[in-house]
């Protein structure tokens, strides 16, 4: 147990597994059986201070003390700290102070997350972030509550329809404070992503000055890991529209995007090349990635190393890549790709990998060593696996 909590039966359970023995339709107690009549859950401070105390004791074997459980809030103070947060009769103080309230609540446990939802706190927290009312502290205050929630298509519509809430968000990204840009780039990239009609997709990311906050944010070091994370997932979902893509070259992701793909963690890595790939379906995107000098290496050694989707990006990149250069068809040869290759085809990768890297087997013969055309059983058995398709 690490939250012990007390029912009316007397009995005692760790606070998770009988809240969700209750959130299932039960309505008795596990061990007695006996009728709940109250589903009011009483914090046994006395066992979890004996838990801990074992914990201490137990140390020297590894075993790690659990925190003091912070307690679940409650729903009345929520519906008054948003009711004072909306307030443009409170002073401004007031609702700064219960936007802080909100976000600490927030930040403790999912569950207060799904009760602050549950009160309408997402249509209140996107009227504050907006408002002309307030100082730029509340709205700050606010942005980072709402990026905590999922925003549905009628709150993203909403923000994506309003070009002057976008060009907000897109001032924000540069504004001294870390926090306030990586919050602003979270927000944009919810909306883009949860916006179904492409004319409002297109509108987000038809403002230049997106691109070059969102990029900014990933030139950062790695000690912002948050900055690097939103950056990327905002980067991709505004390169999703296509006619766009060009402005996110302009603005130098093809550079900052090689230079950070060694710092990207495994799902990081995964957007970061599928962006790659995206924009080298761009002819200045394509022709950005080949000058880069670490580009083709980078691409063929993450081949097989990541994971199946980072390997199909990789190799849909290439094939991008050297289909338009002869000198990156060199450099992925001179950096091991066909050995690379003949291993992804015959590996359990996905099929849409499987028949990029066949094309690019068959984009590379001419470019292969004639050691390797006349002596090499792995030449031999991709005469056999590359077949036209």
């Amino acid at each position: 147990m690490r939250d012990p909590v007390t029912v009316c039966t007397g009995q005692t359970y760790d606070r998770p597994s009988i809240e969700s023995w209750v959130a299932t339709g039960n309505t008795t107690c596990p061990v007695t059986r006996a009728t709940l009549t109250d589903f009011t859950l009483i914090p046994n401070h006395t066992l979890r201070r004996l838990i801990q105390e074992w914990c201490v004791a137990n140390r020297a074997f590894g075993v790690e003390r659990i925190p003091t459980p912070k307690q679940p809030a409650d729903p009345s103070m929520v519906r008054s700290l948003l009711n004072q947060a909306s307030s443009d009769s409170a002073p401004t103080q007031i609702r700064v102070n219960s936007l802080r309230r909100l976000r600490g609540l927030a930040r403790d446990s999912d569950k207060n997350r799904s009760l602050i939802a549950s009160l309408s706190a997402v249509q209140i927290l996107l009227t504050v972030v907006f408002s002309c009312n307030g100082s730029d502290e509340m709205n700050h205050e606010a942005l980072a509550i709402l990026v905590m929630f999922s925003l549905g298509e009628n709150e993203c519509e909403f923000v994506a329809s309003d070009l002057d809430k976008i060009r907000y968000l897109s001032m924000l990204l540069f504004h001294s404070s870390m926090e306030v840009r990586v919050n602003s780039a979270a927000l944009i990239e919810i909306v883009a992503a949860g916006t179904r009609l492409p004319e409002l997709r297109s509108q987000i990311s038809n403002v230049d000055e997106i691109y070059d906050g969102v990029i900014d944010l990933l030139r950062n070091p790695i000690s912002f890991p948050r900055a690097l994370k939103i950056g990327i997932k905002a980067l991709f979902a505004l390169c999703l529209v296509k006619q766009n893509r060009h402005k996110a070259v302009a603005a130098g992701a093809p550079e900052v995007l090689v230079d950070r793909l060694a710092d990207f963690e495994k799902c990081d890595a995964e957007r970061a090349l599928a962006t790659v790939e995206l924009l080298c379906r761009v002819p200045a995107g394509c022709a950005a990635f080949a000058e880069h000098a670490l580009t083709v290496a980078l691409l063929v050694k993450i081949i097989l190393k990541i994971s199946e989707r980072a390997t199909e990006y990789a190799a849909g990149a290439l094939l991008a890549l050297c289909s338009e250069s002869e000198r990156c068809q060199r450099e992925a040869v001179a950096a091991g790709v066909l050995t690379q290759l003949l291993l992804l085809v015959q590996s359990d990768c996905t099929e849409r990998a499987k028949r990029k890297a066949q094309l690019l087997l068959k984009l590379l013969r001419d470019s292969w060593p004639q050691d390797s055309i006349g002596n090499s059983e792995e030449f031999a058995c991709s005469q056999v696996l590359v077949v036209p398709l």
